[in-house]
């Protein structure tokens, strides 16, 4: 018994009607695709999707300055692998904005790979606290 998602021609039969029927799809006057070829790129772009984010992250507030973040890096990418300080920056910046500080410390960071059983992943840690900005006092300019 042959199974096929186009049919199949190695025996001379045909195991039943194929999945995804032999056809094209015309583009232009001169170029077509095979539906084939079109639902299998379709599904490794929906699998990879290259247009997403690279890294997810996860923020955790510990109290009113303190702030933990958790990011994984996606498992197929075509780069990006250093970027998890970068995000962590990004977004203890944008916090700090939002909440009218006038820096931010990291307290700690750290970088690794997640070994999982369908493929390692990048993982990257850090803790950040809000630093208020500095009063103008001209005894602390003595």
């Amino acid at each position: 018994m042959c199974v096929a998602l186009v049919g199949c021609t190695n025996t001379g039969r045909t195991g039943g009607s194929p999945l995804i029927p032999d056809q094209a799809i015309r583009l232009t006057a001169h170029t077509s695709v095979s539906l084939t070829t079109l639902l299998v790129g379709a599904a490794i772009y929906a699998y990879y999707d290259p247009l997403a984010p690279n890294w997810e992250i996860e923020e955790e507030r510990l109290d009113d300055e303190t702030y933990r973040f958790s990011m994984k890096m996606k498992r197929y990418h075509t780069g990006g692998s250093g970027e998890s300080i970068q995000i962590l920056k990004r977004r203890a910046n944008q916090i700090q904005r939002e909440q009218g500080f006038g820096g931010y410390q990291i307290l700690e960071y750290s970088e690794g790979i997640d070994s999982q059983t369908i493929g390692a992943r990048r993982v990257a840690e850090g803790t950040i606290k809000l630093v208020k900005p500095q009063q103008a006092d001209s005894f602390m300019l003595n």
